[in-house]
């Protein structure tokens, strides 16, 4: 049986590594802060250590047969933790949401997942019909943009069992690992631009709108067609998608939670 201690620490690997890839366009790095004035690679260490411990809380939470009710406010408990720690910046409050349910999910189940699928999967079956019926926050930005476009942002994509996850996430960085065997980081490199090339990105369409959001997501899939991280001069090209994105202030941060919840259901699959 794994501990919470263990699941928690694997989500909080997650992060270091989505923190860590670069170039990873618009979002921040130990390289630059991308398009954020308010935050650094330091920050969002500080943040990721402040919330790790309620995600061993958010499995003991899963493993007593918690409703969605009661993860929840483990999860505010997790914000109100990480806003004392970064002096009021939002540095990961969606991967709170995702890593927490699955992290959840892997309580409710009693031990690691045989798949990663299968994890993603279970969170919808456990809690989708009761996160589906939460109404999106018109306080926050996503919940905002979500009522606008007509789009379902992170609540959606958990309430369905992660499919963004499991139909390109999962499969980009399993290819992206054949295609570099030897570089970790290119691997998810090529997993976060598959993501961004398909996901509907509330963070992007705050920050630049519809045209905005089909911008990164064109750039995103040339990137994809032209053959990923097995492209010669992949990382140059990478890294002018990147500027472009600081330019016009554009940041996929839905793209940046779901590239940590990949890695993590990954992780919990390789140390089952």
């Amino acid at each position: 049986m794994v501990s919470a201690e263990r699941v928690a620490a694997l989500a909080h690997a997650a992060l270091i590594d989505e923190l860590e890839t670069w170039p990873k366009p618009g979002l921040v790095s130990p390289i630059d802060s991308g398009s954020h004035d308010d935050m650094d690679a330091d920050l969002l260490r500080c943040s990721a250590a402040a919330i790790r411990p309620f995600f061993a809380d958010l499995f003991a939470a899963g493993a007593g047969g918690a409703a969605m009710a009661d993860l929840r406010a483990i999860g505010l408990r997790a914000e109100a933790a990480m806003l004392r720690a970064t002096g009021g910046v939002n540095a990961h409050r969606g991967a709170i949401f995702s890593l927490g349910l699955i992290c959840a999910a892997v309580g409710a189940a009693g031990g690691l997942p045989a798949s990663a699928a299968a994890c993603a999967v279970a969170v919808g079956a456990r809690w989708g019909a009761e996160i589906a019926r939460a109404p999106a926050s018109p306080s926050s930005h996503g919940g905002r943009v979500a009522q606008r476009y007509g789009v379902g942002g992170a609540s959606a994509e958990a309430a369905s069992g992660f499919p963004t996850i499991r139909a390109i996430g999962l499969p980009a960085l399993h290819l992206g690992r054949s295609r570099a065997p030897d570089d970790p980081e290119a691997a998810r490199v090529d997993c976060f631009f598959a993501l961004l090339a398909v996901l509907e990105d509330t963070n992007l369409l705050h920050r630049g709108g519809a045209d905005g959001l089909n911008t990164a997501q064109a750039a995103a899939a040339a990137f994809v067609a032209a053959g990923g991280v097995a492209a010669p001069g992949w990382r140059t090209r990478a890294i002018e998608i990147h500027r472009g994105f600081v330019a016009a202030r554009l940041s996929p941060g839905g793209c940046a939670d779901l590239l940590a919840a990949t890695l993590f259901l990954d992780s919990l699959v390789a140390t089952a």
